[in-house]
Formats: C-alpha cells, structure tokens, sequence
C-alpha cells in the first residue's frame, strides 16, 4: 500500500467525494494493523469457523496476557490483512462480556502509531477516552497499548511502534 503522501487526497465512493485533506489537517503517522474479533474460544472459532470458510495463511499460537486479560492469536488471511482472536483470560476479562452479549465478534480496529502519547492526547481532543493507562501487551513484546472509546462508541486500539 502506497504511503498516505503518495495516495490521492480525494476518496470515492458512488455518488460522494469526500476531501480527506480538510479531514486530516495535522499529518500523522499512523497505520492500519489488525482488526479484532472477541470469540470465547479461539481453538474452536479457528477449526469450526475460520479454517473452512476463510482458509486463512496462517496462525499464530494463542498468546496468553495476564495484564490484558485476554489470550490472543493472530490471523493472516489472503490479500494480508490480519485478524487477532481475543478470547477471555479469567472471570474478570473485558472480553468476557462482549463474547456473551449479541454484539459478539467484532470488537476493535487497531492502528500502530510513532508517539501513543501525543495520539492519546490527538484522540481526547476529539471526545474519545482511554479505558485505562496505556499499558505493555505481551503480544507485541512489550509495546504499550491503549484502548480508546470513541463518541460513536467504536473501540480503537492505538499500539505503540
């Protein structure tokens, strides 16, 4: 994918053109990781799921994050888009509640960013918050991460590059 200097300013779609140059006025740094899905068991949701209607590349070995909560495993589907299963860690997880509500499935987009702190601060002023401090996530060895809720009550993931 071309770098965000080298795309057009302009995206399209139907009947609507809409200017990101007006929608972005400060450059930033940031790009698209994974999108995360809360299943309550990543084993089962790969063999009854994703294996047979997805045939995803590959997948990494369920990773297990005291501090988060949660076990993960990250999914490589055709074309390179990456998945990461979030399966809960424990009765308190935060994920519990999202794999036993009707929401289910979809539960964040992540993005890598150069300075989480100064995004911290970018998003806030925007009328997101931070579910918690940023914190080191065993499944990037250690990088900090952040959750933020979005006025649209859209959960974002900003990891630390």
């Amino acid at each position: 994918m071309p770098r965000r200097a080298d795309r057009p300013s302009t995206i399209r779609h139907k009947h609507n053109t809409i200017n990101t140059e007006q929608e972005s006025p400060t450059a930033v740094n940031m790009r698209f990781h994974h999108v995360g899905y809360a299943v309550a068991e990543i084993q089962a949701y790969l063999d009854d799921f994703m294996r047979p209607l997805f045939a995803p590349l590959r997948a990494t070995e369920p990773i297990a994050d005291a501090l988060q909560r949660v076990r993960v495993c990250f999914v490589e589907m055709q074309g390179g888009t990456v998945i990461e299963l979030v399966e809960p860690f424990g009765e308190n997880s935060p994920v519990r509640t999202i794999v036993g509500s009707r929401r289910g499935g979809l539960y964040h987009l992540c993005y890598e960013v150069d300075d989480l702190d100064a995004e911290i601060i970018r998003f806030r002023a925007k009328g997101c918050f931070p579910l918690a401090h940023p914190t080191p996530a065993a499944a990037f060895n250690g990088r900090r991460i952040v959750f933020l809720m979005t006025p649209q009550r859209d959960l974002i993931e900003l990891l630390e590059i």
